[in-house]
């Protein structure tokens, strides 16, 4: 079976031109293995579509499927610009299990339509007793402390929380397994603690439902200038700096959030099927 290993701001992925129907979550356990298999961060299936352009499947390493990726839209795009299986010069459309998305490739830049961010409890989903509108920092606890957290759907759910000391003291390893399945969040939730640098600049870090803290993430980018612009801490054009690199987001409050950054292709493999 042969794949492309590609990767956007560090987040990699795997990725099938998918033919037959097969046990893909198994297939993405073995793959994604670091010291085992390939290693990825997940396993993105191109398909064809019966409503887009393209269709786009992304399993994680634990086998579980997301609704969304933000950086996986963008390294599919890459990858089907380079082999000549779209046209770069229009925009494409590309169906996912969190709906259908609308991606445009700007020389090495491809920036990604993730659609009308989601806020009640339902549609992200969460589960909590209060009728809220906008869950903005909703109190947590977590080994015994408090943590606040800022909720939101951007096809996937998402859980933010700033900062006042740096992204890089907060111990994510040991906390962000918790968060991810706190009993609140029937679907488990990903992650993401930030500092508000300025108005145009967040710097985060993110743990990713299925998968753990990863170096960068399109849709997590999205979740945390979302939050902050509820908080009226940023503009309505932002850079997110990710361990990985930054990824530019813009959000007017109203419409879709628009997500921008490079994706490549980092090298050609065979998997010994």
């Amino acid at each position: 079976m042969k794949f492309a290993k590609m990767q956007a701001t560090g987040n990699d992925f795997i990725l099938i031109e998918a033919g037959e129907e097969r046990d893909w979550s198994s297939l993405a356990k073995a793959m994604c293995t670091r010291h085992f298999g390939v290693g990825a961060d997940g396993l993105i299936l191109l398909l064809p579509s019966t409503v887009a352009d393209l269709r786009m499947r992304m399993f994680n390493p634990d086998g579980s499927e997301a609704e969304a990726c933000g950086n996986g839209l963008r390294c599919l795009t890459r990858y089907t610009i380079d082999r000549g299986l779209a046209d770069a010069s229009r925009e494409l459309t590309v169906e996912t299990l969190g709906g259908t998305r609308k991606v445009q490739a700007q020389g090495s830049i491809i920036q990604v339509n993730m659609g009308i961010p989601r806020f009640k409890p339902p549609e992200i989903p969460m589960r909590i007793d209060e009728e809220l509108d906008i869950i903005l920092d909703y109190p947590v606890t977590i080994k015994a402390d408090k943590i606040l957290l800022t909720c939101l759907s951007i096809g996937n759910p998402h859980a933010v929380c700033f900062l006042e000391k740096s992204v890089t003291d907060f111990p994510l390893i040991e906390l962000g397994p918790m968060v991810e399945n706190h009993p609140i969040f029937p679907k488990r939730v990903n992650f993401e603690v930030a500092n508000v640098l300025d108005r145009k600049r967040v710097s985060a870090r993110v743990w990713e439902r299925g998968v753990g803290e990863t170096l960068s993430c399109g849709t997590g980018a999205c979740a945390v200038v979302v939050a902050a612009r509820l908080r009226n801490q940023v503009d309505s054009h932002v850079d997110i700096i990710l361990p990985g690199g930054t990824l530019t987001v813009d959000w007017d409050r109203v419409g879709e959030v628009m997500l921008s950054g490079a994706a490549e292709l980092v090298f050609w493999g065979e998997w010994p099927d």
